[in-house]
């Protein structure tokens, strides 16, 4: 079922962005400048879509780069708990030992006092 809906979603989602790209094929110039003038020497020439598509993915990028760098606090902190919690496993293991140890010892104790 997540599958169907996934691409009840992305189907014509490819469809509507195929038909963008067709139809802005033309070069477009891009001016990387931001001071007036010709800008002849920061200037690209390139299709409209992929102008745009390259747009969406450097957004995308730096979404993704700053959403990380805001959680880091909590990957670090997770990473804490997981350290705490194995070393709170290890001494729970090493007491269970200790405690079983001591109680086969006083078994055996009782049988012989007996």
């Amino acid at each position: 079922m997540k599958t169907f809906l996934k691409w009840l979603v992305l189907a014509p989602l490819g469809v509507i962005l195929l038909a963008f790209a067709i139809a802005n094929r033309e070069p477009v110039r891009v001016v990387l400048d931001p001071m007036p003038g010709d800008g002849s020497d920061f200037q690209i020439a390139a299709p409209l879509f992929l102008i745009i598509f390259l747009a969406i993915g450097v957004g995308v990028l730096a979404g993704g780069f700053a959403t990380w760098m805001a959680q880091g606090r909590h990957r670090r902190a997770a990473r804490h708990a997981r350290s705490d919690i194995d070393r709170l496993r290890n001494e729970a293991d090493n007491l269970r030992t200790q405690l079983a140890a001591r109680s086969a010892g006083a078994l055996e104790r009782t049988r012989d006092a007996a």
